[in-house]
């Protein structure tokens, strides 16, 4: 088979180079068609409910909504997780599915059961939202408009009136999200003595106005040959229309709202500032579409903004505070660009060893060829142009020109014994064309656990391991039909005399080059009959060298993934419960200033009190977080470098909390810290002593920082605890005292004002909306059923008390959570410090405590991937054995693997880097790379054994004939690796384990194949040679 694709490509050139034109049109025009983005597409097995009961604190949103949803959606099938966060006023339930869900399906489900649980719901409770959570839901674009002419409610009116609608119509853009500024509201301020008088509450008058303001449809009519629609027009035209509402008092009487009420268009308060750089902002987040490019979309939502700036005149200044395409555009130029340099480094071995550039020329055609190809099934798959396909590509690069390299060095040894160009090239592409497929299949066979490995590895790496094997699948074919094809036609005579580079080198390095091979394949054959004359102390080198590496693995340590540096980095300022926004602001103008001090920080972008639906930053009322923009990599200190200085310059801020952190990228495994520390039980005052103990042992643990606990100090509340009886005898209901109170303390919506195309919240509160005291709440007038006002102390009780800020639950049961951040301590020494000390922990009975965070994704990533790394071992043995038809050859290349395992482990340890997910996918690849030299090697040492020579002259022999293309091809794929490895570009943080793992241990595995290998091979043929001969003993003459 091999033999006729050689011999067809020999035959046929004109086919040949019309199939290599029309393959570079194609994969040319493939790569400009691709979108572009940071990472793969992913399908999260994961759900979201959301459902919002205004005016319900956090134990009633528990009890009331998120109980109900996991009751009913719990009965789901696959499900590995349910989690709940039950808030003021809102209700949170993820569904955590094993991977490999159809969620589609599973979504249907979802829905399905929430329409069940609708009924057990409170009435007054918003529809539940079901969403699946997509990497897409983030904004990938942050646009902040100031101004020093406009106010902020002018800001506001632009940004919703003009730049949101402009921005949701571009092309792949999904919606819009405004936040801060000002919102404009008609307020509709009682007088609770008048209304008192009048016997109206605040719900009635509430619902006076609700019954007024309204446009309907009354039917049609005809006038003589025509029909017209009848439509009744009560909405408010004008805020004085809204004063002249007639209310019915308790007597039957009539009155206008404004003899009771003060009505005015003002702001609604504000409840979150938003600031880039000191200078208040309206900010818009953008989404893009599912299937949307995201660099398209923020090039074309930046040039409309453009636009937009120069349409109103200057008057706005525009600035971007989160931009997406800016981080993935660096990575994707920085793994471009590293892809770029090893492949020119890996030519250049080439060139180095062949000293020719006709022979350079038709080995370093693989590389653009299979870069081509592999694009070209990429963009038909629906593969996205990501750092990780990349990467994945610039990993392969050295070893895309390996199969080119054997299959070359061959044929160019063929011709220098003489044979024409034309029987060169088929026979040696026939004699090592099996060696070629069979190392091929098995680095294919590598990389097929790991496309089946589980969780977020799988779902992260797989594509990764698709481009690699198509990117070595192609490169076979280059080496079995372009490289036979060309050196027929270019290994002339002429080429054949002439060495070196004609007038660009001298040629007397490409003498002294050539010559300094020669005596190197000498010494190799001198070495080698040693090893095979001493071969106990080989095995034994070997074997301690082995244990010494293994004895130092516990001190490379472990984590999930490599940090990468985004050049983000967040900040979140926290006061006591329940400080007003005001002195947050104070405090978080305070942390501005000293971020803005620092050199190496471009833009602050500040969030003070609650976020909007969609912000990028959660926070609360006492909260004020910041978005620090680093500038360039290459003007400043690693982002880790410049969050110390940071955190350093905030220990002077007083009055409030800080805590610093880089951001974790989208390659994060989880929210929150690190490491996560989960204690499940059913009391929240136990579960909160138990987290402050906790949080204690962890502040002492070496390389922690940023100790946070889920179940902090709670919010000061008032609690009310209504007199059912009493209650009941003015004709009241829990819901009617609980409404009257909110709409007189926060104001209640009752309906919407049109005004020049907006639409205004009418809100209905009381003019003693201020509070200042317990006794103006006592006071608060309650109207009974019998029009009777009562103050609210006739039927409720008072106590000053703290409540919990959220109640998380996971698997339908409470849990408090501990978080950290690391520092300069990798995740595996952490964790286990943390777990020795909490160990000490006398738990109550009916806690637990488990760990989540990185720790768990790293855990469960490292189990599946030991499968996929035995699995892989296996498959490469089970492919060597077809292609050999022997179980002994396969099982002695094996012996290529252990010492690859000197060189991961000295690798990791002089670069500093710890073992992750990364390193690990490398460890896996290594098993294919590793592999292919000893294939090589024992390929030509069964060819010349087949046609009768000696068995220590057929090692010696192939030792000298394969030396060069071993080297070659592991020189080749080193060199390709190093720019990876060195990982100097935007987001190589990533990859850099990974080519630093395959580097160490292929230089070692090499070592390894050249003495190792023959070494196994004699003495496993010593014993088959016994055993053969006993066999003949035994048999009677």
């Amino acid at each position: 088979m091999i033999r006729k694709i050689a011999q067809f490509s020999i035959n046929r050139p004109a086919t040949v180079i019309i199939l290599i034109a029309v393959l570079s049109i194609i994969g040319v025009m493939s790569v400009v068609q691709m979108r572009t983005d940071l990472l793969p597409e992913m399908d999260l097995p994961y759900a979201i409910v959301m459902t919002t009961y205004s005016g319900a604190g956090p134990e009633e949103i528990e009890e009331q909504v998120s109980k109900p949803i996991e009751n009913v959606v719990a009965t789901v099938s696959d499900i590995d997780t349910l989690m709940s966060q039950s808030s003021a006023d809102s209700s949170i339930v993820i569904i955590g599915f094993n991977y490999g869900t159809n969620m589609d399906s599973a979504m249907a489900d979802i829905r399905d059961k929430i329409s069940l649980a609708e009924s057990y719901l409170p009435s007054d409770a918003d529809k539940p939202m079901v969403m699946k959570i997509n990497p897409n839901i983030m904004p990938v674009i942050a646009i902040a408009i100031g101004s020093d002419q406009l106010s902020l409610a002018q800001l506001q009116s632009i940004a919703e009136d003009d730049i949101e609608p402009r921005l949701s119509r571009i092309s792949g853009v999904a919606s819009v999200t405004v936040l801060g500024g000002l919102e404009r509201e008609v307020k509709v301020a009682v007088d609770p003595v008048k209304a008192q008088n009048y016997g109206l509450s605040l719900n009635q008058i509430g619902s006076f106005l609700a019954a007024e303001n309204y446009n309907i449809s009354s039917g049609d009519i005809s006038f003589g040959e025509r029909e017209y629609f009848v439509r009744s027009l009560q909405e408010f035209e004008n805020v004085d229309a809204v004063g002249e509402v007639a209310l019915t008092t308790v007597n039957g009487s009539k009155i206008q709202l404004k003899e009771i009420a003060e009505i005015s268009e003002d702001y609604k308060e504000v409840e979150q500032l938003t600031r880039v750089n000191q200078k208040a902002a309206v900010s818009l987040l953008v989404q893009k579409a599912t299937d949307g490019n995201t660099v398209e979309a923020c090039t074309k939502v930046k040039e409309e903004m453009e636009k937009i700036q120069s349409e109103i005149g200057g008057k706005i200044n525009v600035e971007t505070v989160m931009d997406q395409s800016d981080f993935i555009n660096k990575s994707l130029n920085s793994t471009t660009r590293t892809l770029a340099e090893g492949a020119v480094l890996a030519v250049l071995i080439i060139f180095l060893f062949m000293r020719n550039l006709r022979s350079t020329a038709i080995v370093g055609i693989a590389i653009p060829l299979s870069l081509l190809a592999t694009f070209i099934v990429l963009f038909y798959n629906g593969s996205t142009l990501n750092t990780l396909t990349l990467g994945g590509l610039a990993l392969g690069v050295g070893r895309m020109i390996d199969d080119s390299i054997v299959v070359f060095e061959n044929i160019y040894r063929h011709r220098d014994q003489g044979l024409s160009a034309r029987e060169a090239a088929l026979k040696g592409t026939a004699e090592v064309g099996g060696a070629v497929l069979a190392s091929t299949l098995t680095l294919i066979a590598v990389f097929l656990p790991i496309g089946l490995a589980g969780g977020i590895t799988g779902v992260l790496f797989k594509p990764l391991a698709l481009t690699i094997c198509v990117a070595i699948g192609c490169s076979l074919m280059v080496s079995l039909a372009v490289v036979p094809f060309m050196s027929s036609r270019m290994l002339t005579d002429k080429a054949m005399v002439k060495k070196g580079a004609g007038k660009f080198f001298p040629s007397s390095l490409f003498h002294r080059l050539g010559k300094w091979l020669d005596n190197l394949g000498e010494k190799y054959k001198i070495w080698l009959h040693w090893a095979l004359g001493h071969r106990r102390r080989v095995i034994l080198s070997v074997v301690v060298l082995i244990a010494l590496s293994l004895g130092m693995v516990p001190q490379i340590g472990a984590e999930f993934m490599p940090q990468s540096d985004s050049g983000e980095i967040e900040v979140t300022l926290e006061a006591d419960k329940g400080a007003k926004l005001e002195d947050v602001d104070k405090l978080a103008a305070a942390v501005e200033a000293k971020l803005l001090q620092n050199p190496a920080v471009d833009i602050v972008y500040t969030t003070v009190g609650n976020s909007g639906e969609m912000a990028m930053m959660g926070a609360a009322s006492n909260k004020a977080s910041f978005r620090v923009q680093l500038i360039p990599k290459s003007e400043r200190q690693g982002v880790e470098q410049v969050a110390e200085e940071i955190r350093q310059s905030l220990k002077d801020i007083f009055g409030a909390k800080s805590t610093v952190s880089v951001s974790s990228g989208l390659l994060s495994a989880s929210s929150g810290g690190v490491v996560q520390i989960n204690i499940q039980g059913d009391d929240l005052d136990t579960l909160r002593s138990l987290s402050k103990q906790i949080a204690g042992i962890v502040e002492k643990v070496p390389g922690t920082r940023n100790v946070t606990s889920s179940l902090g100090d709670g919010n000061p509340e008032v609690q009310l605890r209504l007199n059912r009886q009493r209650a009941m005898d003015f004709g009241l209901t829990p819901a009617q005292v609980s409404s009257e109170i909110k709409t007189a303390i926060d104001g209640t919506v009752v309906s919407r004002y049109r005004l020049e195309g907006d639409e205004i919240d009418i809100t209905v509160t009381s003019t003693n909306k201020e509070t200042s005291d317990m006794d103006t709440l006592k006071y608060l007038p309650i109207l009974t059923a019998q029009g009777n006002s009562i103050p609210l102390s006739e039927v409720a009780s008072f106590e000053l008390s703290t409540g919990p800020v959220q109640i998380d639950r996971e698997n339908q049961t409470r849990q408090g959570t501990i978080s950290c951040d690391l520092s300069n301590r990798d995740l595996s020494s952490v964790t286990q410090d943390i777990q020795t000390g909490v160990s000490a922990i006398k738990l109550p009975a009916g806690y637990t405590i488990d760990y989540g965070g990185e720790n768990e994704q790293m855990t469960e990533s490292f189990s599946s991937l030991i499968l996929a790394l035995l699995m892989a071992i296996m498959l490469v043995y089970v492919v060597m054995v077809v292609q050999y038809e022997s179980f002994r050859d396969p099982f002695v290349i094996l012996f290529s693997l252990p010492g690859a395992i000197i060189g991961v482990v000295l690798a990791l340890l002089v670069t500093g880097k710890s073992f992750s997910v990364s390193a690990f996918i490398g460890l896996i690849m290594l098993v294919g790379i590793a592999v292919a030299n000893a294939i090589v090697y024992v390929d030509y040492l069964k060819q010349l054994l087949a046609s009768g020579m000696e068995r220590t002259a057929a090692l010696l022999e192939t030792g000298r004939v394969r030396l060069r293309p071993i080297l070659m091809t592991a020189l080749a794929t080193i060199l390709a690796m190093t720019p990876l490895a060195i990982g100097l570009g935007e987001g190589s943080e990533t990859n850099a384990p990974l080519a630093i793992v395959v580097i160490g241990g292929l230089l070692a595995a090499t070592f390894v194949t050249l003495f190792l290998v023959p070494v196994v091979y004699s003495i496993l043929d010593d014993w088959s040679q016994k055993r053969h001969k006993k066999k003949s003993a035994l048999i009677p003459e």
